[in-house]
């Protein structure tokens, strides 16, 4: 498994779509995951510190698993098919490991939320299509500026208050 971090939140300039950006620690390798925009929100309002003055859902999920005794330990990216990312969330309780099928962007949520690390199978990194440094420098020039220009603050608009 391949240990990567959240580099960033955008729209994909074709059709608009939210996406999150995995990268890894030297940034040669990226993994752009598609997802919806409540997730996109979400993920943001976290990466800056915003706090709800209510619980959002993956606030809820994250009070849940502390107040039953759990920690969150990690994510797993385990696998695409046909176009789908499927996630684990791995938690531990009195020493046991408790997986959980999820969503990518709600595992995602969830990792932020607790600082824990999120991994990607090789299965995932291999058939995924990445951006890989060494191979294209033009094409991986025109891929860090679109994810210098993402703003995670053009999510926060999606978050209603009730």
């Amino acid at each position: 498994m391949i240990e990567l971090q959240v580099g960033g939140l955008g729209f994909d300039p074709r059709n608009m779509s939210p996406l999150v950006l995995l990268r890894d620690q030297e940034e040669m390798n990226f993994l752009p995951i598609w997802i919806g925009i409540f997730e996109a929100a979400a993920i943001a309002m976290e990466l800056q510190n915003i706090t709800p003055p209510r619980p959002m859902t993956h606030d809820l999920l994250m009070n849940f698993i502390e107040k039953l005794g759990g920690s969150m330990q990690k994510v797993v990216i385990s696998d695409i098919k046909e176009g789908t990312f499927f996630a684990i969330i791995e938690v531990e309780k009195d020493k046991k490991t408790i997986k959980f099928d999820a969503r990518p962007s709600d595992a995602i949520a969830l990792a932020v939320r607790s600082h824990s690390p999120i991994f990607v199978s090789e299965v995932v990194m291999m058939q995924a299509k990445l951006v890989n440094a060494e191979k294209d420098q033009e094409e991986t020039k025109k891929f860090k500026n679109f994810i210098q220009n993402m703003k995670p603050e053009d999510f926060t608009k999606y978050y209603k208050k009730d």
